[in-house]
Order: C-alpha cells, then structure tokens, then sequence
C-alpha cells in the first residue's frame, strides 16, 4: 500500500486475510480527512438529490468536490485499477444501520468508505456458504471469525479479497453498540476520550452507556466509494 498525500496522517492492516500474509484484506486510516466544508456540502444540495429508503436516505451521484476525495484515496491506496466512479451518500439516524450485506458482482472487489458525524461499529460476519464449508474442517473454523471495526469520524475504512467475498458487512440497528471486541480498540478509545465527554448530557444522562460500548447521539453520514467496471443504465437506480 503506497501511503502518499498530505490527508493521511496514520495507515494500518487490521486483518491480513485467512490465506497468506500477501492477502492484505482490510486498510484503515485513523484520520484520512479534516471534517468540515465536506457536511456542508453534503447538506447543501436540493431536496430532490435525497431518497429515501427504509433505514436510510442517500444521495447517489458523484459530485465536484468529492471526485478530489476520490483522486486521493485511489492515489493513496493504489488498490483501484481506475478511477472511483461509484460513490452513495448515505445519512443514517442514531438508531439506524444496514443489514448484513455483501455488495455483489457488480463492482470491482474493493470497497472504500469514508467516516463522517457519529461514530458507529460495522460487524463482518462469514457468510453461510463459508460457515457450512468450514464447519467439517475444525481447524479452518478460527480463520474466518466475526470481525468488528469501530468506524470514527473522519477515518476511512477499505476492505477487499477475502473480507468483500467471503463476509456479509453491517451496522447495528442501536444507538448504543459495543466496542470492546472491535480490532482497532485503542483509536475507538482515544476519539472516545477525547470527544464524547464534551456531550454533558451523554456522560449525565445515558446511564446505558458503559465502558465498553458508545452511544451514538448524532446522525452518521458515510461516503462508500466503488467501482464499477461496466456502467449499467439501471445498475444505480434506486
């Protein structure tokens, strides 16, 4: 992974794959950009750019400012074979998430998204195929375990090989949602202290809230980048 542009502060491997160490299946960067004029612009576009969905409403288009963010995070990875060209905006509420999913042919197997407003969870659980082939081979059963990473504001979390083809990815329909097994506990931790404690009402008035969970108070805005190698007219229709 090529760690070039001045937006990346930190970049690690959260999970190297079941299969070798060259099968580098999940990227995270603590502090990929500055919040800022990015809400700003999300939110400052006409009504009709918004649909709304059941648990969700999204904006499905790639506009100016993001394909810059875009440029970056394929420069900064160097895991796109082409440009992005496949971005949904999504705006979840404190207790909203997403199904267990995976995000099928379509695109090109790599995943990129970008983390902005309250911090949440997202659980990669083995899909059912994987669960039953390993089921009569005990010892490959550690190797494909449910893997939790907590998403903070700002990061960017990209997964590939093995964690988009053999995972379904999804967030908790829960305004509280547990950290305590998520693989990059220390960052979850650190924003954890340095941030919530600025909510009075969060550390006097939620007594659900423990040590090892967070509670998400705000809404949460997620820019989830792909690639699609053929465009379809009816591919991004929603």
């Amino acid at each position: 992974m090529h760690l070039r542009g001045h937006m990346v502060l930190d970049g690690k491997v959260l999970w190297m794959g079941p299969e070798s160490a060259s099968d580098k299946a999940m990227y995270y960067s603590r502090i990929f950009f500055w919040l800022g004029l990015e809400l700003k612009l999300i939110y400052g576009v006409p009504a009709s750019k918004w649909k709304s969905l059941k648990n969700r409403r999204l904006q499905n288009w790639v506009p100016p400012w993001l394909v810059e963010i875009t440029r970056r995070i394929c420069n900064w990875t160097g895991l796109f074979p082409s440009p992005i060209n496949h971005v949904l905006i999504n705006e979840y509420l404190s207790n909203q998430g997403i199904m267990p999913h995976q995000d099928g042919p379509a695109y090109f197997p790599i995943v990129a998204i970008l983390s902005l407003g309250s911090p949440a969870v997202m659980n990669f659980t083995p899909h059912l195929k994987l669960t039953e082939c390993v089921t009569h081979v005990p010892d490959q059963i550690d190797k494909h375990c449910t893997l939790s990473v907590a998403l903070i504001p700002c990061s960017l979390l990209i997964f590939k090989d093995s964690a988009y083809s053999e995972y379904l990815h999804g967030i908790d329909d829960s305004d509280i949602q547990r950290i305590d097994e998520v693989v990059n506990i220390g960052d979850i931790l650190s924003y954890k202290e340095q941030m919530m404690p600025l909510s009075s009402e969060l550390e006097e008035g939620d007594q659900r809230t423990e040590k090892g969970s967070i509670h998400r108070s705000g809404t949460r805005v997620s820019l989830t980048c792909r690639l699609v190698p053929k465009v379809h007219k009816n591919l991004l229709k929603f």
